[in-house]
Formats: C-alpha cells, sequence, structure tokens
C-alpha cells in the first residue's frame, strides 16, 4: 500500500496561499485511510494545523478554532467513537462567517457587527455529531451580499488557479478552502448563487440543496425567505453526503421543509430528458472561450441523458432580476435597518449602496414582486413536464479582481446572469466544474431541476464528471488546463471480471470502441463473490456493502473509456443477475461499472473479498490446486 503521504496528501503550489504545504484528502480517501491505513483523527488534525500555520487568518480565514481544542476534539474522536457508525467521523470542514459555531464570534464580514454566537447553528451542530472536525470560520462578501469574493474587510479572496482572478462570493473562503486543500468540505450560503459562482471559480463541487432542507436558524440572513445553506467538496457523492448528515428540520427554523420519502431515490441520467438553453438566450459576455467550453459539456451530457430539448430562459431571467431590481432587495435591509442606520460607517461602501436599494420600495411594490414572481414560477412550473434537468453555464465570463474594482455593481451583475433565479423559482442545483479555456480560466457548468430532484441532479453531476474529468485534482492542473478538457461524449466503465483485458468477454468492450483507461481500485465498500457458471468457470459478483458494514474491502478493477452510444448496447448483453450501476472508486470518483444484486449472493456463491480482485483470486485457485 502507498504511504498515507502519498496517498492521501498530495503537494501542490498555490499562489494564493504558499505556506499550506499539502492537501487534505477528500471525504472518500480520508474515510479509507482511518479504516484501512492507520490514520487518527489526531494524525489529521496535525496536519490541518499545519497546513493553516502562517496564513495569519487570512484573507481565507476569519477565525479558526483554537489548535488545543481541535486537537482534543480529535483524541476525543480517537478515544471514543468508531468510524463504521459515523459518517464523517473525523473529516475537517469549515463553515462561513454567518454561520452560528457555539463560542466563536459571527461576524458575517463586518467586524463592528460581531457577536458571539450561544449555540451551533442546526446545520453545524449536526455535522459535529455526524463526526466532523469544524476548522473554523471563513471569509465572505460582507452580510453575503455579492457573488466576487471582493467586498470584505478582511480581505479579498483570489481563485486557487492564480493570476488575479477572483475566488467568487459571496461564499469566498470556503470555496477557496476547500479548493486549496485546506479541508475536505465546508458550509457556504446560497441566495443569488454563492454557493455556485465560488465553485466555478475554483474547480470543485457547489451544492445548492432545495431551500429549507439545510436548516437557516442559526444563520444570519441576507434575504430569509430565499437564503439556503449551500456545501463544497471536491466530488460530488462527498457532497451528497454531507447533505444527507446535516439535512433536518429544526424547530427554530419556520422554512425548514423535510424531503419527501418518494424523492429520496435518483433517477439514473438515462432516463433524464435534459433541457438545454435556447442559442438567443445565451450570453457570454464577449467570452469565447466559455463559449466553446459550455457546447462541449452540453455535448457530453448529451451522451449520458435519454433525450435533449430546448428550453427558454427568459421567464428564468425575469424571476432573477426581481432580486436586485425589485422588491426582494428590501427584504435583505429588513435584517440589518436597525444595524446600517446606527453603524453606516461599518459597513462597506459597495455593500450599503445595495443595501440602500431597498429602501426604494414600498408595501404595494412587495405585492406587485411577489404577483410577478408567481406568473413567472408557473411558466417555469410548466417547463419540468417536458424536461427533468435544465443545464445552464454556472457563470457566462470571469473576471480578475481589477476588473471587478472598475465595476464592482455591474460585473456582479454579470456573474449573476445564470444563478440569482434559483431560490426565487425554488430550484435545487449542483455546480460541476467544466475544463478549462484557452486562456487558462475555470469554466463551470451548473444542473437545475425543481425542488426535491437533489438526489437526480447529484447523480447526473456525478455521471458528467466522471466522464469528463480526467485529472482528480483540478488544484494541480492549473497550470496545465488543456489536460482538462471533456473530449469526445465518452465514459468510463469499471471491470471486475469476464470484461477484464485478456478474458473471455473483453472484445464485447474493443468491438464497440472501448480503450484500457488503467488499472484502480474500489472504495472499501464492496464484497466481491465467485457465482457458479454451467461451464464451471465462474463469474465475479461485485456487490456494493453499506458504508457502516466493517467487512467492505477495496476491489482491483480496470477501467475501460467506451463512446456513450455503445453503453446501452452493451448494457442489452449483461446478464442477470449483473448489471451497470455506479461504482465508488478508491479516489472518490463515481463511474459506471458492473454490479451484482445481492440476491444472487448466498450460498452456492463463495466470497472471494479477501483476495482483492477476481485476478488475484484465480492466481491463489490455481497455486491452491
Amino acid at each position: 500500500m502507498p504511504s498515507l503521504r502519498s496517498a492521501l496528501f498530495v503537494v501542490t503550489e498555490l499562489s494564493t496561499i504558499d505556506s499550506m504545504p499539502e492537501r487534505i484528502g477528500s471525504i472518500s480517501e480520508l474515510r479509507s485511510a482511518y479504516r484501512h491505513g492507520g490514520l487518527t483523527p489526531t494524525d489529521l488534525a496535525e496536519r490541518v494545523l499545519a497546513g493553516l500555520s502562517g496564513t495569519d487568518g487570512g484573507p481565507v480565514w476569519i477565525s479558526t478554532v483554537p489548535a488545543g481544542q481541535l486537537l482534543a476534539r480529535a483524541e476525543r474522536l480517537a478515544a471514543t467513537a468508531d468510524p463504521a457508525t459515523l459518517p464523517l467521523y473525523g473529516i475537517p470542514f469549515a463553515v462561513k462567517d454567518n454561520i452560528d459555531v457555539a463560542g466563536m464570534i459571527t461576524t458575517a464580514g463586518c467586524p463592528d457587527f460581531g457577536y458571539s454566537a450561544a449555540e451551533d447553528a442546526p446545520v453545524v451542530r449536526r455535522l459535529l455529531d455526524a463526526g466532523a472536525l469544524l476548522v473554523g470560520k471563513t471569509n465572505l462578501d460582507q452580510f453575503a451580499t455579492g457573488l466576487t469574493g471582493a467586498r470584505s474587510p478582511y480581505g479579498s479572496c483570489e481563485s486557487v488557479f492564480g493570476g488575479g482572478l477572483i475566488s467568487g462570493g459571496s461564499s469566498s473562503g470556503s470555496a477557496v478552502a476547500v479548493a486549496a486543500g485546506q479541508v475536505s468540505f465546508a458550509l457556504g450560503t446560497d441566495t443569488a448563487g454563492s454557493g455556485r459562482v465560488p465553485a466555478a471559480l475554483n474547480g470543485i463541487i457547489g451544492l445548492k440543496p432545495t431551500r429549507g432542507l439545510l436548516s437557516t436558524a442559526g444563520v444570519v440572513p441576507a434575504c430569509r425567505s430565499l437564503d439556503c445553506v449551500s456545501v463544497f467538496a471536491t466530488d460530488v457523492s462527498d457532497a451528497m453526503d454531507v447533505l444527507h448528515a446535516a439535512r433536518g428540520v429544526s424547530a427554530a427554523d419556520p422554512w425548514g421543509r423535510p424531503l419527501p420519502a418518494e424523492r429520496v431515490a435518483a433517477r439514473m441520467p438515462g432516463t433524464l430528458r435534459l433541457g438545454v438553453p435556447r442559442a438567443e438566450d445565451l450570453e457570454f459576455f464577449g467570452d469565447a472561450g466559455q463559449t466553446v467550453r459550455f457546447a462541449a459539456g452540453v455535448q457530453a451530457l448529451r451522451g449520458l441523458v435519454g433525450q435533449v430539448g430546448s428550453v427558454p430562459l427568459r421567464s428564468f431571467f425575469e424571476a432573477g432580476e426581481l432580486l436586485y431590481l425589485g422588491p426582494w432587495v428590501a427584504e435583505r435591509l429588513a435584517a440589518l435597518d436597525g444595524f446600517l442606520r446606527e453603524h453606516p460607517e461599518a459597513v462597506l461602501a459597495v455593500t450599503r449602496s445595495v443595501l440602500e436599494t431597498g429602501r426604494r420600495y414600498d408595501a404595494i411594490d412587495v405585492f406587485r414582486g411577489q404577483h410577478r414572481l408567481r406568473e413567472l414560477r408557473a411558466r417555469v412550473d410548466k417547463l419540468w413536464d417536458e424536461v427533468d434537468v435544465l443545464v445552464v453555464p454556472t457563470v457566462g465570463t470571469t473576471f480578475t479582481l481589477d476588473e471587478i474594482a472598475e465595476d464592482p455593481i455591474g460585473r456582479n451583475t454579470t456573474l449573476g446572469r445564470y444563478t440569482q433565479f434559483a431560490n426565487l423559482l425554488d430550484l435545487a442545483a449542483v455546480t460541476v466544474p467544466n475544463g478549462f479555456t484557452a486562456a487558462g480560466r475555470p469554466a463551470s457548468l451548473t444542473l437545475l431541476g425543481p425542488a426535491f430532484s437533489d438526489t437526480t441532479l447529484a447523480q447526473l453531476a456525478a455521471a458528467f464528471t466522471a466522464a469528463t474529468r480526467t485529472a482528480p485534482d483540478a488544484v494541480a492542473t492549473r497550470t496545465a488546463p488543456d489536460a482538462v478538457a471533456t473530449g469526445p461524449a465518452q465514459t468510463l466503465i469499471a471491470v471486475v471480471g469476464r470484461h477484464l483485458a485478456g478474458e473471455s468477454r473483453n472484445a464485447e468492450l474493443t468491438e464497440r470502441g472501448g480503450t484500457l483507461a488503467g488499472a484502480a481500485r474500489t472504495a472499501p465498500r464492496y464484497r466481491l463473490y465467485r457465482l457458479e457458471t454451467a461451464d464451471g468457470e465462474g463469474l465475479p459478483g461485485l456487490v456494493r456493502v453499506a458504508a457502516t458494514d466493517p467487512d467492505g474491502h477495496p476491489i482491483e478493477v480496470e477501467l475501460w473509456r467506451l463512446p456513450v452510444s455503445a453503453v446501452g448496447e452493451l448494457l442489452a448483453g449483461v446478464p442477470a443477475p449483473l448489471s451497470l450501476g455506479w461504482v465508488r472508486l478508491h479516489d472518490g470518483r463515481d463511474v459506471l461499472g458492473f454490479l451484482c444484486e445481492a440476491y444472487a449472493v448466498g450460498p452456492p456463491a463463495e466470497d472471494i473479498s479477501a483476495a482483492g480482485g477476481w485476478r488475484a483470486y484465480r492466481r491463489a485457485a490455481a497455486h491452491r490446486s
């Protein structure tokens, strides 16, 4: 087995955080290391602290948990908790500094506003109860008003890709902390796009759940009826693990909503109808590189879904305009009016100018706005009878910090073109990386669906990243963006037995244009069985076990790259009890692969998990004979 250092902590050179020597692993990587690599929470806490040393608290961090407190928490976990019983055991995370953490100051990006929180926000408490290690609180655009990351008295965050590129906001510090590898995941908030724009500009996953799934109790409101806690991670499945651990209705949150039982299970990508914006509705603000990348991303998605149709965006855009050009800006002022009147000098000029526009609106304007929004929502709701998922660019173009300084409000509006309508229209969203432009700027796309479509969006997002991601670490490829091109519509298939190179059914891949992409291992969540067959050769069956099952194993697989158009034909020839499903790899990716239904692994099937793979089992069997 590779050393812990080489397996988990990839050395990166980040222009924005030069003092951070090592990248902390993803949730999937750390889980595996805790169970099989000898890692302890105390070991990891020490590495996290080493990564924070010399950062002076910013501009990524506003405050961090004292070293002794973090180590004590890690030691208690190691002494009293079982990794198999806590879904986020020993996983380091950060929270945006408009979310309460007991005993820490909540500033919302304004020092004079700061107060000591008496208790954890429910969303934070659930993560701590799940075993996660809180590292600290991160920078943000003041009062979560802005999409740039350049509106904070604590300093402006820069994207991990350097070059003066903005980090995006308002959840700037949370996104950078994840992308830079200082933590495995982070919480942000998203009212107008603050959980998606920073993800796009830092090459990571941004999950904006359905409003209400994550409690907003203990969150400084930006626009209370629209606010949403969001999740940043490097992997879609990691983000969903956080969502499931953190979601829940809180008695202190009148906006909370449970996930309906019938929406827990995801629809498979091949059954989905994808909506693509009409060409005349797309605006990239003169950025040819983003235009090309979005077209490439859509092409890759076409190969994953069942149908593709054209969707007009006019109603989406009109709804989005209500957020800052309508009475909802008065809702932002509602929570801060008293503080703004008493401490106007404590608020940045650009933030104050945005909030003050709320005074233009009266009660009549509010009702007119609500009525117009209801009309627009009715139009959009009808579209979901025709498509299941809508894909849009996350941002139409990118900006540097200097460019934002030239026009802070106008360019902020440009960044929100494809994001600020989502919460007004009660949509769920997942943002995923989409390679780089020829100029080296990160590209991204966002998948949108109606409320409670979260798991389905995540399934398609995971399929997209598996099909298009050739480098597992976006940060590591920042100087070589061409390495993350999406290419033609192909997908990875994980094979475990007779489809391996040189085995009896390998030709089913090669004859369909399949090429070997390399060897890999599954995450330690599987068991491998030898099923009896008429020819006596036996058939391997890979079965996924529960995350809490202590007997899961990592199993050797081969990854084959196959044209998406050939997947259906391949599936048609797969005999029961085998099927194609999603296989979690050791590096945290989810790829299509051959799985076995659990009913088939009772006697006389032989459990061969300990061998670690089909070839290893056959070698051992031959040696015994």
